[in-house]
């Protein structure tokens, strides 16, 4: 008699992981292995750092490659202030896309400053592989652009949206509208926008207000910064306050999704 093969478990049939069928599955992995990881790691909240991939830090002819100094400026102030701030875990953690550009900036800072900081890479059709100064135990990859907009968000206490082109801008307004609609409360999380000749050029909030499709007060949901010392300034004013005075802790985010 032939012996019968035993059937593989279907979690560890990768044919079936892989399929249709089993992309539930592949969802709930993307939300469970992230979120337990920074439990484990003690990561209570983030300061979420937005901008282009595409500026390089040795390109001196492009008027935009100061902000990649800038961002790397304004990550070591962040994390060179956050540090101490670790009775119960890790807090105001910078924390990036994970590519090149101005994610490679605040990694770069925080990790000048000797600061842990977070990178949520996106698996391209062209690889895009984390930049060097991420924290290897923070680095992360995610096949859903969905998934990965939970976790850039979902912690963050600040959020920093530097020049950048489409990936910035979606990031941006999706918390934008987070906030607009309530999923976030606007006392919750505080956003800027650094770069004010850029963005002053590429968004036009005036002309949808005066068109009536958003309230005046939406166009007041963030706040323009444009050097490094008066973005943290702001900032360390803003997130002051979700200290917890009697443990000495920021307070976990809220994020009502």
């Amino acid at each position: 008699m032939t012996a019968h093969r035993r059937p593989a478990k279907a979690f560890e049939d990768t044919a079936f992981m892989r399929s249709p069928a089993a992309r539930p599955l592949r969802i709930l992995s993307e939300y469970l292995e992230p979120h337990d990881r920074l439990e484990r790691l003690k990561v209570r909240s983030t300061v979420l750092f937005l901008g282009s991939a595409r500026i390089d830090p040795r390109d001196r002819k492009n008027p935009l490659t100061r902000y990649y100094w800038e961002a790397e400026e304004l990550a070591f102030r962040i994390a060179r202030w956050a540090i101490p701030l670790r009775p119960k875990g890790k807090n105001f953690v910078v924390c990036t896309g994970a590519g090149p550009g101005i994610m490679e900036a605040a990694n770069r800072g925080a990790a000048r400053a000797g600061g842990k900081s977070i990178g949520m890479n996106i698996a391209l059709p062209h690889e895009q592989a984390p930049n060097r100064f991420v924290s290897p135990e923070l680095s992360f990859i995610f096949h859903y652009f969905f998934m990965r907009k939970f976790f850039l968000i979902s912690r963050a206490r600040a959020v920093v949206a530097f020049p950048g082109g489409f990936g910035t801008l979606d990031e941006f307004f999706e918390m934008m509208t987070l906030v607009q609609n309530g999923k976030i409360a606007r006392r919750d999380v505080a956003i800027f926008l650094y770069g004010e000749e850029y963005w002053r050029n590429v968004l036009d909030l005036k002309a949808l207000v005066g068109a009536g499709t958003i309230a005046a007060g939406d166009a007041r949901l963030f706040r323009r910064v444009s050097d490094p010392k008066t973005a943290f300034d702001q900032m360390k004013k803003t997130l002051t306050p979700f200290l917890d005075g009697e443990k000495g802790a920021p307070l976990p985010s809220r994020l009502l999704l």
